[in-house]
């Protein structure tokens, strides 16, 4: 069995192509995962990562899903979103059944410019984001996306519709409340 060790203060253990800012959501051979890259936090926002409430929805169109997410203690104000980026993903990266089963969500501060881990922390999604996460995958393996046309689908829909908007819209939602004694 692969063990990665993430340990805050060190080096983030896995790969992340997507240079700046921003988040990244991925469901692979690892399990589900949202990596929050911000280059400028402090330790109040470490904690607000860490422990704070959250918000966390899904919004799909044109075969995209969406992850929307507002955390409090970090962003004053407004959702970010991540799009699920299965099509630039090989078929041996994809999640597997198994994977698939557990609904814990991992989540991960990083800061972006030295690729450090600042904070993490482990989520227990709903039923109701858990099961869209699975059919929006399973769909998925029969409606493949190439590279290309998932990107371009993602920059359209950017183009469309702000964070704000695909929450509006959104398929399923979850409070994360506060997680006091961790």
């Amino acid at each position: 069995m692969n063990y990665t060790n993430f340990e805050v203060g060190q080096k983030f253990p896995l790969p992340i192509k997507e240079p700046g800012d921003g988040g990244l959501f991925q469901a692979d051979v690892n399990g589900l995962m949202f990596i929050l890259k911000l280059s400028r936090t402090d330790v109040i926002a470490w904690e607000a990562f860490r422990t704070g409430k959250m918000e966390l929805a899904l919004y799909e169109e044109d075969g995209v899903l969406f992850f929307l997410y507002r955390i409090d203690g970090i962003f004053k104000e407004g959702w970010g979103d991540a799009p699920l980026g299965l099509a630039l993903l090989k078929p041996e990266e994809w999640p597997t059944e198994e994977i698939l089963k557990d609904k814990t969500l991992h989540l991960y501060l990083v800061d972006s410019t030295l690729g450090v881990l600042l904070s993490l922390r482990q989520v227990q999604l709903n039923d109701e984001l858990h099961s869209t996460i699975k059919d929006y995958i399973e769909s998925q393996k029969e409606n493949k996306l190439s590279p290309k046309e998932y990107t371009e689908k993602v920059h359209r829909l950017w183009q469309k519709l702000p964070s704000a908007a695909m929450r509006e819209k959104a398929l399923a939602v979850q409070q994360v409340a506060l997680a006091l004694g961790h």
